[in-house]
């Protein structure tokens, strides 16, 4: 059975870059303070926990991709983009979207109070797929060039640079599906 991933439609292609309009969709997600490479780790036990069943209804849920990372804002707006940057110790939000059969009623309140549910509306991206591990480095890396694709191609970005992961962990690393996803508008 293949896992859900969040709702996209290819715009067109831009160089290695896709632009792409995504769907609203509904996420669990939580905050943790630490470096890059670490939150992910902790944040992912909090929210497997939820759709696994430590929620009020004991319910579990299926697995989506991707998982996303972002630094976590001041005050966490209801459609605050995901993002991931490099500063240790800084805040970042960590989320996983939930399955398209469920609304905001539908879904089991979390158990955890570190957890909670948030509507993301829908939102023009521009995304760059590549393989590899999950380290700052890479991230950065790709991140800078799409930052660049997203200048020369004539588009202003709207909200920070998503870090986004779609295999779970004991996947080798040099086949690991990430992308960065900035969210964008026409200049």
């Amino acid at each position: 059975m293949a896992t859900e991933e969040m709702a996209y439609d290819v715009i067109e292609k831009r160089g290695e870059a896709e632009l792409r309009q995504y769907a609203p969709s509904i996420v669990a997600e939580t905050k943790v303070n630490g470096p890059f490479e670490w939150v992910g780790n902790v944040a992912f036990g909090r929210l497997a926990g939820y759709i696994f069943g430590r929620n009020r209804g004991r319910q579990q849920m299926a697995m989506t991709a991707p998982v996303t990372q972002t630094t976590a804002p001041e005050k966490i707006a209801m459609t605050a983009p995901v993002l991931q940057e490099p500063e240790r110790g800084r805040s970042w939000t960590v989320s996983f979207v939930m399955p398209a059969e469920y609304s905001m009623d539908t879904l089991p309140e979390p158990g955890d109070s570190k957890v909670r549910l948030s509507e993301r509306p829908g939102q023009l991206m521009m995304a760059l797929r590549y393989a590899g591990g999950w380290r700052r480095s890479l991230f950065e890396r790709n991140r800078n060039k799409l930052e660049e694709t997203v200048a020369s191609e004539g588009f202003v970005p709207t909200g920070p640079a998503v870090f986004a992961r779609y295999d779970p962990p004991m996947t080798p690393w040099f086949r690991r599906r990430n992308e960065v996803l900035i969210p964008v508008e026409a200049a």
